[in-house]
């Protein structure tokens, strides 16, 4: 879909298994020989498992570099007020003149991609309503006063659908043009519905930032949420950035459960999410496209159904 040009997760930064492997043995003593295995791509980051224990993220894009700086500060206080696991940084990998970008590994949290788990709606239920209390933790009032000062508001403006609905409608264009999805009125209502709602002027939460369908770890055999990955969009945000995921990875029975575990939503933080979900689907549609990914593909495009759905 690129159509030629360079894409918006196009790397700057590439490092293979084997560069990985030199720098982390000359960083890290301890993990010198151990094994190094290619384990997931981002837009962001590169992804290995070292010695089948550690995960370690290399930049590929200079734009992610102040979200791995957050990742290594923040990540380690947040992680112990969290009900479900997430990655703690224990090696901070320095900028050196072999890598000119800071890096880190922690334990390896276990579980598969919401996306790539092959989970039926159907069966999404245990997984919600774990994703539900990770977010009331999560957006507890109480973790703002720690943190806030240390973490962006809503840089990427993802709370307003004045901003997020046209994105959206851009790529959205673009994957019907490519003949992956057929526009749908319902959808084009919810886009215009969150454009007629003024600023966020709620009170913030401590957000992931980025939470959609890559980032939720799941059991594929229990179907329980397993833990939360990637946070290098951690801000303070209204509480629909997260709430997103809601609506665009889970319907009724799954997205009841989760909502009772959350507690109350509002009808205009409610669109703010479903407007959200939209284009982060759209996003990964896109993405999915591009690279090949075909569950990732399937996924993004049902969470358009599952976003404008009661």
């Amino acid at each position: 879909m690129s159509g030629g040009g360079t894409t918006a997760w196009e790397a700057e930064r590439t490092v293979s298994a084997e560069r990985a492997a030199d720098l982390i043995g000359a960083r890290f003593p301890g993990l010198r020989g151990a094994t190094v295995e290619a384990l997931a791509t981002g837009w962001d980051n590169t992804v290995f498992l070292v010695g089948g224990e550690w995960i370690f993220r290399f930049p590929r894009r200079s734009v992610a570099l102040p979200g791995v700086r957050q990742e290594l500060a923040v990540l380690p206080r947040l992680a112990p007020r969290l009900p479900l696991p997430v990655p703690v940084p224990e090696f901070a990998g320095r900028p050196s003149p072999e890598f000119p970008w800071p890096f880190w590994g922690a334990r390896r949290v276990p579980g598969r991609e919401l996306a790539e788990a092959g989970l039926p709606d159907g069966a999404r239920t245990a997984a919600a309503a774990g994703l539900g209390a990770f977010l009331r933790a999560l957006h507890d009032p109480g973790l703002v006063p720690g943190l806030e000062g240390e973490l962006p508001r809503d840089p990427l403006s993802r709370a307003e659908p004045s901003v997020r609905a046209p994105m959206a409608r851009e790529r959205l264009a673009r994957l019907a043009a490519a003949g992956f999805w057929a526009p749908d009125p319902a959808v084009e209502r919810l886009l215009r519905d969150g454009e007629r709602l003024g600023t966020s002027t709620g009170p913030v939460v401590v957000s992931h930032g980025d939470l959609h369908i890559r980032h939720l770890l799941v059991d594929p055999e229990s179907g329980e949420a397993a833990g939360v990955i990637d946070w290098g969009d951690l801000c303070a945000a209204d509480p629909a950035v997260d709430l997103s995921l809601a609506y665009g990875g889970f319907a009724d029975p799954a997205r009841t459960a989760l909502l009772s575990a959350y507690g109350p939503v509002g009808a205009e933080r409610e669109l703010r999410a479903r407007v959200l979900a939209v284009f982060l689907c759209a996003a990964l549609a896109e993405y999915a496209a591009d690279t090949g990914r075909e569950r990732l593909l399937a996924e993004a495009l049902a969470g358009f159904g599952r976003a404008v759905a009661d």
